[in-house]
């Protein structure tokens, strides 16, 4: 992987040229210049969210839904390979450069993340995070095991395109969860990790038992920052970070164990092998705004039914987010009832 100022570029398993340790690419000063920027990239960001979302959301998760998920599902993906992603969670801006990384693949509109619940219930974000079904969680495990395998057999058609995004360690690192992840590995007998915390294996093995057969590898990503990790703040107003560096391997699906003890057992294993990586890392230092003004000015000066449309999409946005509504498609509706209704035999 080579690394650039603001952004990265990668290649699997490349390794970044050294940078030395007192490399001038530091902390950018918040000035009224990048806060205006920053202000201005937000507005930017979740009018242009809202927009698409109430302008295209109930044809494409509702009307397109009810005829054919796979076509709905495409349709999705081109508003916004069968792979499942694993990374570690340094801070939490990790998810965006995870889409920077699809974006560049050009797999944006097929990228899934496993995500705590309590971020669906953000103003349109958490709509957003709804239409392209991604996966709540409560980190509770026997509320969240039926919802995640409800979820995870839907993406199992291997004729729908799919990067399913997980962060195993559960939340994001800090020096606190570190030292509580590294007392629990002394007490079982884990490894002792000091720059990743111990992973949760339960959800990464769901996520393998449903989608194995339609798989085609596991992409282990190691996300890296120089200097210190960025906040969303950071990132909205470009202060931070000044680099970011990600580790890429890729591991063909046949090489993962199946038996869920093995499976569990290689994710420890890949997690202490960030934990090298990162700890090498620390030492070493290697490792569209027009649509939005169009359909903001088409709901401005558009006719009364239009208006109408717009306010019935937010109320359904809002109602399906929250009660985590899914339409049936039609035609399995119907099968659903004729089997219902057919009488048994004795």
């Amino acid at each position: 992987m080579s690394c650039i100022e603001g952004g990265f570029s990668w290649n699997e398993m490349d390794v970044c040229s050294p940078l030395k340790p007192d490399s001038k690419l530091k902390h950018r000063p918040l000035t009224p210049l990048r806060v205006v920027r920053g202000v201005i990239c937000l507005v930017v960001f979740l009018s242009t969210a809202f927009m698409i979302l109430v302008c295209f959301a109930p044809i494409i998760a509702v009307i397109l839904r009810l005829l054919s998920i796979h076509c709905s599902r495409k349709a999705t993906s081109l508003l916004f390979e069968r792979t499942l992603l694993i990374a570690n969670h340094k801070t939490e801006v990790d998810w965006m450069y995870l889409w920077d990384l699809a974006l560049r693949k050009g797999s944006l509109g097929h990228i899934k993340y496993v995500l705590k619940s309590s971020l669906m219930k953000l103003p349109v974000f958490g709509w957003g995070f709804h239409v392209l079904e991604f996966i709540p969680l409560k980190r509770k495990w026997e509320d969240d095991e039926p919802v995640m395998r409800k979820l995870l057999s839907s993406f199992a058609d291997p004729a729908d395109p799919l990067w399913l995004a997980i962060f195993p360690e559960g939340t994001d690192y800090n020096e606190e969860k570190c030292k509580k992840s590294q007392i629990f590995a002394a007490e079982t007998g884990l490894p002792v990790l000091s720059h990743v915390l111990l992973p949760r294996t339960k959800g990464f093995c769901a996520c393998l038992e449903a989608l194995r057969s339609s798989l085609d590898a596991v992409y282990d990503l190691t996300i890296a920052y120089k200097n210190q990790c960025p906040s969303f703040m950071d990132n909205a107003f470009g202060v931070d970070p000044s680099e970011v560096h990600i580790h890429v391997r890729r591991i063909p699906i046949e090489d993962i164990p199946e038996s869920i003890a093995d499976a569990a057992s290689w994710l420890t294993d890949t997690f202490q092998l960030k934990d090298n990586l990162l700890s090498d890392f620390n030492t070493q230092g290697h490792f569209p705004i027009v649509l939005t003004v169009v359909l903001i000015y088409l709901t401005i000066f558009s006719t009364v039914w239009f208006k109408i449309y717009i306010g019935l999409s937010c109320a359904y946005l809002a109602t399906a987010t929250y009660f985590e509504i899914q339409p049936m498609p039609i035609l399995d509706f119907v099968k659903a009832t004729c089997v219902c209704n057919r009488p048994r035999s004795e």
